[in-house]
C-alpha cells in the first residue's frame, strides 16, 4: 500500500510529537518514511539496477565496509583521486540514474518539517550495511556550499546513530534509528561529525539483514 506524502496519512504517521530535537539545527522525525516505504523500495530497485552497489576506495586506499551507490544529476565518487561528486557512474560512464520521484518528494517534506523549507536536492548517496559495518566519524562537507540540510532516511535493520560536533573530539551522542526514520541537520548544526555505530544482525521484516540509508544532498 502505498501514500501521497502530502496527504493527511503522512501527518498522522509522523506528527509534530514524533519530531525529537538533538541540536538547534538538527531533529529525529521518528517514522516519517513509513507511509511510502514500498514507494521507496520499488525507487531503489531501479536505482540498483543501473548503478549496481559497490565497494568505494578511500584516498588512503582503504575500501569501504558500506557498499554505496548514487542517484540524482550527482553523485558522491571516492578513490584514490579523493572525494568528490560527479554527473557520471564511474564504473559504467553513464549519468546517474535519476532520482525516483518518491525520493524527492520525501526530502522535500522532511526538510520542510524539520524547518528547511525549498530544499532541492540534487544528490542521494544510498548507502547498503550488513551485519558488522559501521560508518566512521565524518563531516559531509564535499558539497559546494553549507547552506542546504542534509536528509538522511533509515530502511531495514535499526542502527545507532552518532552525531557529534564540529570537533572530531567531541563526545558524540547515540541516537537509535529504526526503519522509516528521518534524520535532518543543517544550519548551525550543518558540519557536525556524524557516524553509524558497528550494525548488529537483527533482521527486518522486509529488509532482512540490511539497512538502507539514503541521503539527500544539494551538492552542486
Amino acid at each position: 500500500m502505498t501514500f501521497d506524502l502530502f496527504s493527511d496519512d503522512l501527518e498522522d504517521a509522523a506528527s509534530p510529537r514524533d519530531k525529537e530535537a538533538i541540536g538547534p539545527g538538527a531533529s529525529v522525525l521518528r517514522g516519517f518514511a513509513l507511509p511510502c516505504v514500498d514507494e521507496l523500495l520499488s525507487g531503489l530497485r531501479e536505482v540498483e539496477q543501473r548503478a549496481a552497489f559497490r565497494h568505494l576506495v578511500t584516498p588512503g586506499g582503504f575500501t569501504m565496509s558500506v557498499a554505496m551507490t548514487n542517484c540524482g544529476r550527482l553523485g558522491w565518487i571516492s578513490d584514490r583521486r579523493g572525494y568528490r561528486y560527479g554527473e557520471h557512474d564511474p564504473e559504467t560512464g553513464l549519468p546517474w540514474p535519476a532520482m525516483p520521484a518518491a525520493f524527492v518528494r520525501l526530502a522535500q517534506a522532511s526538510a520542510a518539517e524539520a524547518g528547511f523549507g525549498g530544499f532541492e536536492p540534487d544528490a542521494c548517496l544510498v548507502n547498503r550495511y550488513e551485519p558488522g559495518t559501521r560508518l566512521s566519524l565524518h563531516q559531509d562537507k564535499d558539497e559546494r556550499d553549507y547552506g542546504a540540510p542534509i536528509v538522511s532516511v533509515s530502511l531495514g535493520m535499526p542502527a545507532t546513530f552518532l552525531f557529534g560536533g564540529l570537533a572530531r573530539s567531541d563526545k558524540a551522542a547515540r541516537i537509535p534509528l529504526v526503519h522509516g526514520d528521518v534524520v535532518v541537520w543543517g544550519g548551525p548544526d550543518r558540519l557536525r561529525y556524524h557516524g553509524v555505530l558497528p550494525l548488529e544482525d537483527r533482521p527486518h521484516a522486509l529488509l532482512g539483514s540490511r539497512r538502507i540509508n539514503l541521503t539527500f544532498r544539494k551538492a552542486g
